[in-house]
């Protein structure tokens, strides 16, 4: 599914036009992408938690020189569903 989809999907299940349902979907994302941003994480109750966490500083190499380098730490989003949120067959 992707953005569209979803807004189409919101817009029937929540009875409103699709405007409305953009809107929203618009504003939940943006609201999401700050608090993540800010290193906040954001829980869902029902659905996951969206949290950023941190990946440390390793070494790696150069495949094309074979020279040593240095991956600098960076942060990342990470998903975390609920349990509630079951994929079954």
């Amino acid at each position: 599914m992707n953005k569209t989809q979803l807004i189409e999907c919101v817009a029937e299940e929540a009875n409103v036009t699709k405007k409305v349902a953009t809107e929203t979907v618009e504003a939940t994302l943006a609201v999401i992408t700050k608090a993540l941003k800010e290193g906040d994480s954001v829980r869902v109750t029902g659905f996951g938690n969206f949290l950023v966490k941190e990946r440390r500083e390793k070494r790696g190499v150069n495949p094309k020189t074979g020279e040593a380098m240095i991956h600098p730490a960076k942060s990342y989003v990470s998903f975390k569903p609920s349990k509630n949120l079951k994929v079954e067959d």
